[in-house]
């Protein structure tokens, strides 16, 4: 069976709003950084190679924050996929803490895009039948 791509990750000061919760712009750099994780070291598509002539944009992010999160927890990252089409993924995710609770949970759909006349023009472009079977290693239905 198929499992998440996991990452931990302190809240550092940096994170945190003046009453030292993170602020919720935070959560979606939180976010962006574990898909560009599981893009180098899952599916061995670092972003700078990737944004030499490709792009993944997220074109639909949808989010619930659950629970505050609190400067110097440190919160357990999951993605998923949740479906695979010809140039997009749609991935769920979670955010826990320590005891397990759920600080935002939802999901974001990427799509593979190549660029062309010199990045003036974006085009969806298909996965490769490569890319497709390391993806699908992450599918949890």
């Amino acid at each position: 069976m198929n499992k998440p791509f996991i990452k931990k990750e302190k809240i550092r000061f940096k994170h945190v709003d003046y009453a030292g919760i993170v602020f919720y712009p935070r959560f979606l750099e939180m976010l962006n950084d574990l898909v560009e994780d599981w893009f180098e070291e899952a599916l061995e598509r670092p972003f700078s190679k990737i944004h030499e002539t490709n792009g993944i944009p997220t074109v639909d992010l949808k989010v619930q924050f659950k629970k505050a999160a609190r400067i110097g927890e440190i919160l357990t990252k999951s993605l998923w996929v949740k479906n695979l089409g010809g140039a997009s993924v749609a991935c769920g995710f979670k955010f826990e803490d320590e005891a397990g609770k759920t600080c935002l949970e939802g999901e974001v759909t990427l799509v593979n895009v190549a660029f062309q006349e010199n990045k003036e023009t974006i085009k969806a472009e298909p996965f490769s039948e490569e890319m497709k079977a390391k993806i699908s290693n992450y599918i949890i239905e």
